[in-house]
């Protein structure tokens, strides 16, 4: 089986490329789509965990969704920017049992609120419902905007795509569920409390900044922001099974940006729901509701 074009999703790497084809559903309301992935049993980053494949490959699964429709039935040309405004997702545990094989999902997606501009697709919102061998098991919906170029450079002013600085040392690797402190996205804590931290920005990771960027990828505050829910309820190995998160501002590779986590009452199920929230020079740049299942179950 192979997989869609790297450049349909923005990735450098093959091995970063979840999705395997795509179609015009058969039914549904118009703008909706079958796309369909396979998460690897194996991942450099996105490691299984307890029995459970990592949910990250979900959430990256849906934004190479957004970005492999953009371009292949919207007709948003390649070197456009895209600005992803918000990335929600809930599932159940059962998604992500590693099984025998690595895993085929199918993202049922419906594009909708599509706004254009001189004929062009300049924002979208999309939901998607993904189905495991025919079974809803997850939900997840996301909004973008895509710039071009030029206006792109006009917007940035040639920012740097490195951070010119060396990362501050990690925590623990262990406190934040990885096994290895390259891929540690919170410093030290920069409190007694432990409830704040630097975010690590390390743009020679081959995974978290599988290109050249000119900021830090939504991605990277996904996962720095299910580290923290994980760090400040002490469960590393806790199971994200969903996240409602907004980026409001870019998050700059040359200021420190400080990440912070609070524990919230828990929703209706008995997850754990921690809000975590993103800050560069005094402005809010990222927030995100987090919920953990610490049963696994």
């Amino acid at each position: 089986m192979g997989t869609v074009p790297r450049g349909y999703v923005h990735r450098a790497a093959v091995a970063e490329v979840f999705l395997t084809g795509w179609e015009a559903a058969a039914e549904g309301p118009a703008d909706s789509f079958v796309v369909r992935a396979q998460w690897p049993r194996a991942h450099a980053l996105f490691a299984p965990l307890g029995g459970h494949q990592d949910p990250m490959l979900l959430v990256e699964s849906i934004r190479q969704a957004g970005s492999l429709l953009a371009h292949a039935e919207y007709s948003v040309p390649f070197g456009h920017q895209f600005l992803m405004w918000d990335m929600s997702f809930t599932a159940e545990a059962c998604a992500f049992a590693v099984g025998a094989t690595p895993t085929d999902v199918e993202l049922h997606v419906v594009c909708h609120d599509i706004v254009r501009r001189g004929g062009a697709v300049v924002r979208m919102r999309y939901t998607a419902a993904v189905r495991r061998g025919g079974r809803p098991v997850a939900s997840g919906s996301a909004g973008f905007s895509c710039v071009s170029p030029s206006v792109h450079r006009r917007m940035r002013a040639e920012r740097p795509t490195s951070t010119g600085s060396v990362p501050p040392a990690p925590v623990d690797p262990a406190v934040v569920g990885r096994a290895h402190r390259k891929d540690v996205l919170l410093a030290v804590p920069a409190d007694a409390r432990g409830t704040r931290w630097q975010l690590r920005v390390d743009t020679g990771h081959p995974i978290l900044f599988d290109h050249p960027v000119d900021h830090v990828p939504g991605m990277v505050l996904i996962e720095a922001a299910r580290q923290a829910a994980r760090a400040v309820t002490g469960q590393p190995e806790a199971l994200l099974t969903g996240m409602e998160s907004e980026f409001t501002r870019y998050a700059e590779l040359d200021e420190p940006c400080w990440v912070e986590a609070r524990v919230e009452p828990s929703d209706a199920a008995g997850g754990t729901r921690v809000r975590v929230h993103a800050e560069q020079q005094g402005e809010r740049v990222f927030t995100a509701l987090v919920t953990l299942r610490h049963d696994n179950g």
